[in-house]
């Protein structure tokens, strides 16, 4: 990664105004290793495929009320945000890209739904769950499905704590604690990590570079339980977009369940002529 790409990962936090893993009525508050990266976890039933593909992709999404997605583009064959050995972990809240792509990532773990499950086998849109382990000691075999899916494990800290209230090494042992966790779990150490609440400092990307993190990442628009609330002013998707939702359930959803949250975060972006691609993909 050159050092405008390294610019502008940095600039993009500028632009945060939403903060995740918050309380609220409405608001964001709070095995085995994953499958092939892209292939695992590709939408289906775009142009080009087959006839029999086509009309079950088309049965098992409106078995949950939802239009089958376009596949996405084929990845770039050169990640357009790296991080170079001993450069400063990129924060990222997008992705920078011309296509109408958008990412999905889901925080926490604390809501395990097994109808959860069986809707991300059935459309097979990928995700990246960010995990924190206070919320998934209880039940790690609960992600086990979906990370075989090819959907991303990240790490989002052992207990969720303001990263900005802690000193270096107490983020370190945050960080690094559930690098070690998520890979004795789910196979493999986390590439990706995102600060609970949004909340980073310098010490946080120091931290994350001794814990082999590659990139920090926030976000664009965060899913509430009906609407998308953004960033920008204009209210709308744009190519790249990082979208943050959570693992919660009908206690927080005001009765709405994390599935029909989930359709409605599909619609959202469906509407608005984007489909979703797989984040590791592309960082």
């Amino acid at each position: 990664m050159d050092k405008k790409i390294v610019a502008w990962a940095v600039l993009t936090v500028a632009a945060l105004l939403v903060t995740g893993c918050t309380s609220g009525a409405d608001a964001a508050p709070r095995t085995a290793p994953s499958a092939t990266p892209s292939a695992g976890n590709k939408a289906p039933g775009g142009p080009g495929a087959a006839p029999d593909q086509a009309a079950e992709a088309a049965a098992a999404y409106r078995k949950w009320g939802l239009k089958p997605f376009a596949a996405p583009p084929e990845p770039p064959a050169v990640k357009p945000v790296e991080r170079p050995p001993g450069s400063p972990v990129p924060v990222i809240s997008e992705i920078p890209t011309t296509e109408k792509i958008v990412f999905i990532t889901v925080d926490d773990g604390a809501e395990k739904d097994p109808r959860f499950v069986e809707m991300m086998k059935d459309l097979k849109v990928p995700v990246t769950m960010f995990l924190t382990d206070s919320a998934i000691r209880t039940d790690y075999a609960y992600f086990e499905p979906l990370a075989a899916l090819g959907n991303g494990v990240a790490n989002h800290t052992l207990t969720h704590p303001n990263l900005r209230t802690l000193g270096r090494a107490a983020q370190q042992r945050e960080i690094c604690g559930q690098q070690t966790k998520l890979a004795k779990e789910y196979g493999t150490a986390p590439r990706l990590f995102r600060p609970p609440y949004g909340n980073w400092n310098e010490d946080t990307r120091a931290a994350a570079g001794t814990c082999g993190v590659d990139a920090i990442v926030l976000w664009r628009e965060s899913m509430q339980i009906t609407n998308m609330q953004y960033q920008r002013g204009d209210g709308k998707l744009r190519p790249g977009d990082i979208i943050l939702a959570h693992f919660r359930g009908p206690a927080e959803l005001k009765g709405t369940t994390m599935t029909e949250m989930t359709a409605n975060m599909l619609r959202h972006i469906q509407d608005q002529g984007f489909t979703v691609a797989r984040l590791e993909d592309y960082v």
